[in-house]
């Protein structure tokens, strides 16, 4: 790709800063972005390049070390996975690929940087085991391999080291389609005008269709700097919604006061990784059930707050089970509820529905509805 000079430099400052300062991808790529004078196509470039560097980070790491005899220097391994990604999955041609990333490499490093790369550009490799070939931590790949069997397992780890389509509601928003169908589903034979509480709404992209529907939504989020995006967000599409910042454990509402109530729990994201460039390599193991446990936590504070005949929602965007099916007998050991599974296309799952990455070419998500009373 005949990118600007500037761009794969820029892309290797935010790796840098990834790596070093333990900066989240998005926020340290937009604001480099933002401070860049980069034009559109070569903005789209460094967006991949940085994201794409990420993902695949060990399985580049793998085809770096086939011909590397000693350790290097973080910087250089930077340039080198770059490079590597470039030429396996980025769709850059070779020679563009190899010159134009050595140049960004140390001086000292160019000529181990040069013969590396065009090593690798002739290199047919071999994975030696599915989490290095998919670029994910072996738990991970253990993990969704348990809980969802193989061939699902390994196609929706596929589907999350590839881009997400774009798609935007008719409102402007963008927001991912397994999203829209949850906050469909939330307000499903809701009158209109019917109360909604979406106790967990930051950014706001489920309470905001929501109240598009025609509910009547109270947006509770713990941190009031989270509710501004809440905030910001529904006056960009132009709909009111009442804001409250509020501890889901302890929410600060009369009993029985909503006709549904929207637990999109805080969860491990294990079926977002798509966009979320860098998280797997963020969460760890024990962070699992930990989140499955605060997940219950928020449901049995949210279930008396439902009116009797109305709904409690659940949803997460992953699909562990410990999150997902295991949270769902949990929650159903404790109260006399009645469940609703949702229709196509979601998938059976316990007695909720489950999509996978794969499915919409969209997200991973799964969501369970309950009639309370």
């Amino acid at each position: 790709m005949n990118a600007s000079p500037g761009t794969r430099s820029l892309a290797l400052e935010v790796l840098r800063r990834i790596d070093e300062d333990g900066a989240y991808a998005n926020l340290a790529l937009g604001a480099a972005l933002d401070r860049s004078a980069l034009d559109r196509l070569d903005r789209a470039f460094c967006t991949d390049l940085v994201y794409g560097t990420t993902r695949m980070r060990r399985a580049c790491d793998h085809l770096i070390d086939r011909f590397l005899h000693d350790d290097v220097e973080p910087v250089v391994r930077r340039v080198l996975r770059l490079g590597a990604y470039q030429l396996r999955w980025g769709g850059v041609p070779p020679h563009a690929a190899v010159s134009a990333t050595v140049d960004t490499a140390p001086k000292r490093a160019r000529g181990l940087c040069n013969a590396v790369l065009r090593r690798l550009a002739e290199h047919d490799p071999e994975w030696p085991s599915p989490g290095i070939e998919l670029s994910y931590p072996d738990w991970i790949v253990d993990r969704l391999v348990a809980d969802l069997g193989e061939e699902e397992a390994l196609g929706a780890l596929a589907t999350m080291n590839t881009a997400a389509p774009a798609v935007v509601r008719a409102d402007g928003y963008h927001q991912d389609r397994v999203s829209q169908l949850v906050a469909g589903l939330a307000v499903e034979g809701l009158a209109a005008g019917g109360s909604l509480l979406d106790l967990c709404a930051a950014p706001g992209g489920k309470a905001t269709s929501m109240a598009g529907s025609g509910a009547w939504v109270v947006a509770a989020d713990l941190r009031m700097s989270r509710l501004g995006l809440v905030r910001s967000n529904a006056e960009r599409v132009g709909v009111d919604l009442q804001l409250v910042q509020a501890d889901g454990h302890r929410p600060p509402f009369r009993l029985a006061s909503f006709d549904r109530v929207l637990v999109d729990a805080p969860c491990s994201g294990l079926g977002v990784l798509r966009r979320r460039a860098d998280a797997r390599w963020r969460i760890e193991p024990d962070d699992v059930e930990r989140l499955a446990d605060l997940q219950v936590r928020l449901l049995e504070a949210a279930l008396p707050l439902v009116r009797p005949g109305g709904q409690l929602i659940y949803s997460v965007c992953t699909v562990t089970a410990a999150e997902t099916t295991e949270v769902d007998e949990r929650i159903r050991a404790l109260a006399e509820l009645r469940t609703e599974a949702p229709g196509a296309p979601w998938r059976p799952l316990g007695s909720g529905g489950l999509l996978l990455p794969q499915d919409l070419d969209s997200e991973g998500m799964a969501v369970f509805r309950y009639r309370v009373g």
